[in-house]
């Protein structure tokens, strides 16, 4: 019955990627994340991530992103980190772009079920000028949800999530210009090592329309 479970999850994830492919762009992101802990409360982490577009055949983005996450107890973290980016531009160089990122997360189980919720703020400085709208460093809201399934003597867990961005300080046409809604497994190698593998659907409204299928694999280890 597990393995049925775990079957029907997987045509879901594959369906709509076949669906829609011939319509849409598809990229590949590739992960690594790793965190060590500072004591019951405070871990430091890190993350690299590679993301592609144009049928996976270009690099759109590169960044190595580092910060410290603080446990108010098993319900509730908090955590800061800088994110420095190399992006690929309009004029089709790489130019380095700095993110700096706030987050509250809460957690919790029901069952066999695991939620979270988290809210990202966000603040972006680009390098790379076109215009003069472009000095001025942006900021977002992010909010996302997630509930994953954590199969009883099992090692793959089946789960989902829905996040949506959205401008902060500044008037626009639409509350949410971006969201993402992503499904995927998660392998738990052992307790400090897992795999996850996510296929993720990204709709982004500005400055136009874009939308994009993706392929998520990371890499989690822990120190």
């Amino acid at each position: 019955m597990k393995i049925s479970i775990i079957l029907i999850f997987l045509l879901i994830l594959i369906s709509p990627y076949s669906v829609f492919s011939q319509n849409k762009d598809f990229g590949i992101w590739y992960g690594l994340n790793g965190e060590h802990s500072l004591g019951k409360k405070l871990d430091i982490e890190l993350s690299a991530l590679v993301r592609t577009f144009s049928n996976a055949s270009k690099v759109e983005q590169a960044f190595l992103e580092g910060g410290l996450s603080y446990n108010f107890n098993k319900w509730l973290t908090a955590s800061g980190a800088y994110r420095f980016t190399e992006n690929l531009e309009n004029n089709n160089e790489y130019h380095i772009r700095h993110k700096w990122l706030a987050d509250i997360k809460g957690s919790g189980d029901i069952g066999n079920f695991g939620f979270s919720g988290r809210f990202r703020f966000q603040r972006q400085d680009k390098t790379y000028f076109e215009d003069a709208n472009d000095e001025i460093p942006d900021y977002y809201g992010r909010v996302k949800i997630k509930t994953e399934y954590k199969t009883p003597s099992f090692t793959v867990n089946p789960g989902i999530s829905f996040e949506t961005f959205s401008r902060m300080f500044e008037a626009t046409d639409k509350t949410i210009d971006k969201y993402r809604i992503s499904l995927g497994l998660v392998y738990k190698i052992n307790k400090k090592n897992s795999v996850e593998l996510d296929y993720m659907y990204e709709r982004d409204f500005l400055p136009r329309l874009i939308v994009m299928d993706l392929i998520y694999l990371t890499y989690s280890f822990k120190l």
